[in-house]
C-alpha cells in the first residue's frame, strides 16, 4: 500500500506545499512516475477552491470570492506555476538565440516580460472566473485545475529536455513519462473532467489539448524541447483558456 500511495504523495509534494514529506521514498525516476496523479492533484485543489466558493459565496460579492480563490491557490501551490509562466515568459521574450532563452529562464529575477506575463496570467483568471455563471463555476474550476497539470503528461512523454542531461524539472520528466502513465492519466482526467461538466467536457478537452499542441510546437521550435518552465507555463495557459470556455460557452 506504501509503494502504491508512493507517486502520489511525491505529486502532492511536487506541486503543492503540503506537509506530505514523512514517507515518501525518491528514486531518480520519482517525478516521472508521480504524474500519472498530476490530474489528481489538480481535483484536490480544485475541490479546495469549490468550497471556499460554497462557503463565501452567500456573504460576499463574487469578485471577492474569486480574489480569495486565487490567493487560496497561489499559497497552497507556492506559486509554482505562476513563477515558470514569468520565468518563461522573460525567456522566451528576452532571448533570440536557445542559449539565451535557457540562461534568461535560470535567471531568479523577474524581467518586465515575466512580470506582465504573472500580471495578465492572473487578471485573466480573476476576469473569466468572475463572470462564469453561478452554476459553471464549480465545474470549470475543477477543470481548469485538473486539465492545466494534465498537460505535463504529453508534452514530457512527447519532447525530449531542452537542457540536455543538465539538472532540473524537465530533465527529470521529459521522454521520461510511459505510455502506461500518459494513458492512465489522460483517463483519470477525462473522468474527472466529464463528471464535472458533462457535455461541456469536449470543449475543455479540445481547449487543453490545443493550447498543450500548440505551445509544444512552440518550445520545440524555440528550444528543442521542453523545461520545467515550460511545463508550469503551460500549466497556467491551459488554466485560463479552460475559464474562458466556460465564459463563451452558452
Amino acid at each position: 500500500m506504501r509503494n502504491a500511495a508512493n507517486p502520489f504523495l511525491v505529486a502532492v509534494q511536487f506541486m503543492t506545499r503540503l506537509p506530505v514529506s514523512r514517507g515518501i521514498q525518491y528514486s531518480p525516476d520519482a517525478l516521472a512516475k508521480s504524474a500519472v496523479f498530476f490530474p489528481a492533484v489538480g481535483l484536490l485543489l480544485g475541490l479546495g477552491g469549490a468550497a471556499l466558493n460554497l462557503l463565501l459565496s452567500p456573504h460576499v460579492n463574487r469578485d471577492v470570492v474569486v480574489v480569495l480563490i486565487l490567493v487560496y491557490l497561489v499559497t497552497v501551490t507556492g506559486g509554482l506555476h505562476e513563477d515558470a509562466l514569468g520565468d518563461a515568459a522573460d525567456g522566451f521574450g528576452g532571448g533570440w538565440d536557445k542559449d539565451r532563452v535557457l540562461a534568461i529562464m535560470r535567471d531568479s529575477r523577474i524581467g518586465s516580460f515575466g512580470a506582465i506575463a504573472i500580471t495578465l496570467g492572473l487578471l485573466a483568471r480573476f476576469v473569466f472566473l468572475t463572470n462564469l455563471a453561478p452554476g459553471k463555476f464549480t465545474g470549470f474550476l475543477i477543470a481548469g485545475q485538473v486539465l492545466g497539470r494534465w498537460t505535463a503528461l504529453p508534452l514530457a512523454f512527447f519532447l525530449p529536455s531542452a537542457r540536455g542531461s543538465e539538472a532540473g524539472q524537465g530533465t527529470s520528466m521529459a521522454r521520461k513519462i510511459s505510455a502506461l502513465s500518459l494513458g492512465a492519466g489522460t483517463i483519470l482526467m477525462v473522468a474527472i473532467v466529464a463528471a464535472a461538466l458533462r457535455s461541456a467536457a469536449v470543449w475543455t478537452l479540445l481547449s487543453a489539448v490545443t493550447i498543450a499542441a500548440g505551445s509544444g510546437l512552440y518550445y520545440w521550435h524555440r528550444i528543442g524541447g521542453i523545461t520545467g518552465d515550460c511545463l508550469g507555463a503551460t500549466n497556467q495557459l491551459t488554466e485560463i483558456a479552460i475559464y474562458l470556455t466556460g465564459v463563451v460557452l452558452p
